[in-house]
């Protein structure tokens, strides 16, 4: 009898650390806005309004780009733009998000990279106004830059 006491007193104990546990635990980091809008120029290319669209976990952080207004000139397949996504840093050094990641697009397409993967400090308050997309499509690099600061205003992360 006195093992099932202990048993069921430990299994209690262990209920309360749990719920406890959940009632303080930190919670998840978000950076706001998780969408801006911004207009861009791509020389050659063309340019026009784009949207980034931001998360974050911890450290890591994501931004895709998409914009109807720069287009696909011809097929692209998948995952075959190579992608660099500079932010300017109000609190520090810029931060720089890569990667080649993309859906297959038909010519005309709106361009869409990413998630582009980066890495980001608390604090951290980024705006494409000051910073670059640099996208190598079969060899030919585009550079696009923003002719000014993105609405509703810069990433803040947590």
């Amino acid at each position: 009898m006195r093992g099932k006491r202990i048993g069921s007193g430990a299994a209690m104990l262990a209920g309360a650390l749990a719920v406890t546990g959940l009632a303080f635990a930190p919670s998840a980091a978000a950076v706001t806005p998780a969408t801006a809008t911004f207009t861009a120029t791509c020389g050659l290319f063309g340019g026009g309004a784009a949207t980034l669209t931001a998360t974050q976990s911890g450290t890591s952080a994501t931004l895709t780009l998409t914009s109807s207004a720069i287009t696909a000139p011809i097929p692209i397949s998948a995952n075959s733009i190579n992608s660099t996504l500079t932010m300017a840093n109000s609190t520090g050094p810029a931060r720089v998000f890569s990667g080649a990641v993309n859906p297959a697009m038909a010519t005309g397409a709106p361009i869409t990279v990413g998630p582009l993967n980066g890495t980001v400090a608390s604090g951290d308050g980024l705006d494409i106004n000051g910073g670059s997309l640099k996208m190598i499509i079969f060899g030919i690099t585009v550079t696009c830059k923003a002719t000014g600061p993105q609405a509703p205003g810069p990433f803040l992360y947590d």
